[in-house]
This record gives structure tokens, C-alpha cells and sequence, in this order.
């Protein structure tokens, strides 16, 4: 298979949608401006698995990294009427930094092979990084193995995603389709893309090339032991 970056998706408001980019930098906490802002209420973070509105809300960086809500700042009075009228009168938005406002690990990466037999928008999977190149499935044997992209970024695979809700939302219509994650029950055990972190990170661009590196059998050196 010869691997590319097919596409780059960030997410700059959790639960909002997100934007394709054609390069993104790769920090140890993911892409540069992913999930940098978070909806709050009174109860906690909210997002659109109960609040599925919030899909319908476009987030994006503007040229100084800074997050923006349909075109206004994310602490503007512009950009709260907005999330409050998805998430209800009460939520508000706030800056985020923690590792915690990842659901998993920092990158979800997904291939084109995957999403073909999906056979939906890949926005229903939320990726931030999609591998082109890849014959059907073939990510379901990746786990444990690492993506080296261009001549500097390592990514650790290391386990299916757990889909949920959020996949029944169309991201256009907003429509909710309760088939579609049972679909995925059905065909994939309810487990599409692979749940990743950086290893090295850098600087990494749509179309770059992609190699998969399986790691090799531990050797010991002379004197040593493993113990269990």
C-alpha cells in the first residue's frame, strides 16, 4: 500500500464542527488548536451527544490561533448567543488545555479504505487525521503499530474507537439516524478509527507520504532479564 495524508480535520470547539485544513502541527497534545475551547453548563462540559445542535455551529482558528464561532470570536457576545441557543440558556464557553478534553487519546485517526465501507460522510467519525491509500479494513490490524509521516512525525496506534451517538447526526441536515450507529454495531462491532498519540511530533501537510512500522521483537543484551 503506499500510504498518504489524505485529510486534516481539527476541532477547535469540542462538540462543534470542525474544519479540514491542508497542514496542521503535530504538539504532544494532538493538533495545534484542536478542542482548544469547551460548552460549559452548570452540570459540567456539554456536548453534542445530548446537545446534537452544536454540530450545526462551525468552528474554526482564525490567523492568530485563536478559536472562532461561525466567524466570531469564541468569547464574544455573537459566538454565546449562538452555543446557547444549541446547548441552552444557561451553557456558557470557556478555554481548555487539559489532556481530559480528549474522550480517549489526543488524534483519532481514520483511513479511506475504512471510511468507503462505513459508506457516510467521514464528518460522522470526527478524524482528525485520514489515511489514504488503505485497502478496506487493513486499520484493524494497525494497533500497536506507528505512523511515520513525512521525515519527522511518529504517531502510536493504539485501539479501535467506541462509537457513539454522534455518529447518527447527519452534519448538514442535522437529521438524527439511530441506523446508523446500529450499523455500526452490526458491521464493526461498533468500532471505527483508530485512537492514537504522538510520539514526535512536527509539522505535517495533506498529501505527505505515510509509512506503517510494526514494532520488532524486544532483543536483550547480554545480562539482562525481563522480569514480569
Amino acid at each position: 500500500m503506499a500510504l498518504y495524508v489524505a485529510e486534516l480535520w481539527r476541532y477547535p470547539v469540542k462538540s462543534l464542527a470542525g474544519e479540514r485544513v491542508p497542514m496542521a502541527t503535530l504538539l504532544p497534545d494532538g493538533l495545534s488548536g484542536d478542542r482548544i475551547v469547551r460548552v460549559r453548563g452548570p452540570e459540567g462540559v456539554r456536548t453534542s451527544r445530548r446537545h446534537y445542535r452544536l454540530l450545526g455551529l462551525r468552528a474554526t482558528l482564525d490567523a492568530h490561533g485563536h478559536a472562532r464561532v461561525d466567524g466570531h470570536p469564541w468569547d464574544s457576545a455573537d459566538a454565546l448567543a449562538r452555543v446557547r441557543d444549541a446547548a441552552g440558556a444557561d451553557a456558557w464557553l470557556e478555554k481548555w488545555g487539559g489532556l481530559d478534553r480528549f474522550d480517549v487519546l489526543p488524534l483519532l485517526i481514520a483511513t479511506d479504505g475504512a471510511v468507503a465501507a462505513f459508506g457516510r460522510d467521514v464528518r460522522r467519525l470526527r478524524p482528525n487525521i485520514v489515511v489514504g491509500g488503505v485497502d478496506g479494513l487493513a486499520e484493524r490490524e494497525w494497533l500497536e503499530a506507528e505512523l511515520h509521516i513525512g521525515d519527522d512525525v511518529i504517531i502510536r496506534l493504539d485501539s479501535l474507537r467506541s462509537r457513539c451517538v454522534m455518529t447518527t447526526i447527519d452534519p448538514d441536515t442535522l437529521r438524527v439516524n439511530q441506523d446508523v450507529l446500529r450499523d455500526i454495531v452490526r458491521r464493526f462491532d461498533n468500532k471505527l478509527a483508530v485512537n492514537a498519540e504522538v510520539v514526535r511530533g512536527g509539522l505535517i501537510h495533506v498529501g505527505d507520504p505515510v509509512a506503517l512500522v510494526h514494532p520488532g521483537p524486544l532483543t536483550l543484551s547480554e545480562g539482562q532479564c525481563i522480569v514480569g
